[in-house]
């Protein structure tokens, strides 16, 4: 299977790697930021702060999973 625009076993193109970038940021901020939001509001100090940092590592890991699966 050959890449979207490119010769095969050609890697990704800067853009890509920048919108990964992107993805992989907001894949861990938001919910980061979410769960420091409910701790705020229940109360419960690193709870949900470390409830968010979980969810946001295993999200990014999924985004870049499934952006650069093509180039396995």
């Amino acid at each position: 299977m050959t890449p979207a625009g490119g010769k095969p076993g050609s890697g990704p193109s800067g853009s890509e790697l920048a919108g990964l970038s992107v993805a992989v940021a907001a894949a861990v901020i938001v919910p980061l930021v979410s769960g420091l939001l409910i701790d705020g509001a229940a109360r419960k100090s690193p709870l949900f702060l470390f409830l968010g940092l979980a969810i946001g590592i295993i999200a990014a890991a999924a985004v870049v999973y499934t952006r650069f699966r093509r180039y396995l």
